[in-house]
């Protein structure tokens, strides 16, 4: 089995060559909308478990990874208009090389005969729209993939006895089959090839609580790792 550990949102760097787009937007690049607020600190701590690790500090309003390419907000309002040609170069000089080394490595390890398990580690915003997050913990998976909603399963079973009072929900606050970078990747491999499960952490946590912020993430890759 080899692990596998991605972090695509992981800050909110506005290259150079795109600085006067972004000229003013210094509220918004702090936000949830600019980056996954603590996921990085988070990654870099399932790096040291992981056999592959990779993360993207570019915010996610220059152009989206997490998302396919035909999808509507690959680029933010920031990025448009963009000719057809630029579009492209946005994508060839950030999006393809990110992903194509994820899918690289995958690739070689299936080829070689090992299980891969992936994580993606992200956080979420505790209010969107004016709703309240009702969870601490997402664990998003293919409810039609066997390996991952066991592996989901012992998870959170594992963190349910280190820490009864964290609030772990499968599926939320998005479902595990919605376009992403895991969802792309489940395509080409069978259940036993090829696990993907995205983290999901409220960012209250790094936000509000920096205490119980560092025991949450040492718990969750103390688990992950007995889970595995």
């Amino acid at each position: 089995m080899k692990v596998i550990v991605t972090c695509e949102h992981g800050g909110n760097v506005i290259p150079r060559e795109f600085a006067a787009s972004f000229e003013g937007a210094k509220p918004v690049l702090a936000t949830h909308r600019g980056y996954d607020i603590g996921a990085l600190e988070m990654f870099q701590k399932f790096s040291k478990i992981a056999d592959f690790s990779l993360h993207s500090t570019t915010s996610r309003l220059v152009v989206e990874l997490n998302r396919s390419l035909h999808h509507p907000k690959l680029f933010s309002e920031f990025m448009l208009p963009l000719s057809t040609a630029e579009a492209e170069k946005v994508v060839a000089d950030y999006y393809q090389p990110y992903r194509q080394r994820v899918e690289d490595q995958i690739a070689t390890w299936v080829r070689e005969g090992f299980s891969v398990v992936h994580v993606s580690v992200h956080s979420f915003t505790p209010e969107l729209n004016g709703k309240d997050r009702k969870a601490d913990v997402g664990l998003l998976y293919d409810p039609k993939r066997e390996k991952e909603q066991l592996f989901a399963a012992r998870w959170r079973q594992q963190m349910q006895m280190v820490n009864p009072e964290v609030k772990i929900r499968y599926n939320y606050p998005y479902k595990g089959t919605a376009d992403g970078f895991i969802t792309y990747l489940r395509k080409d491999y069978t259940d036993d090839q090829y696990a993907g499960l995205e983290l999901e952490v409220n960012q209250r946590f790094p936000v509000a609580h920096k205490d119980e912020w560092k025991v949450l993430q040492n718990q969750l890759v103390q688990t992950f790792s007995i889970a595995l």
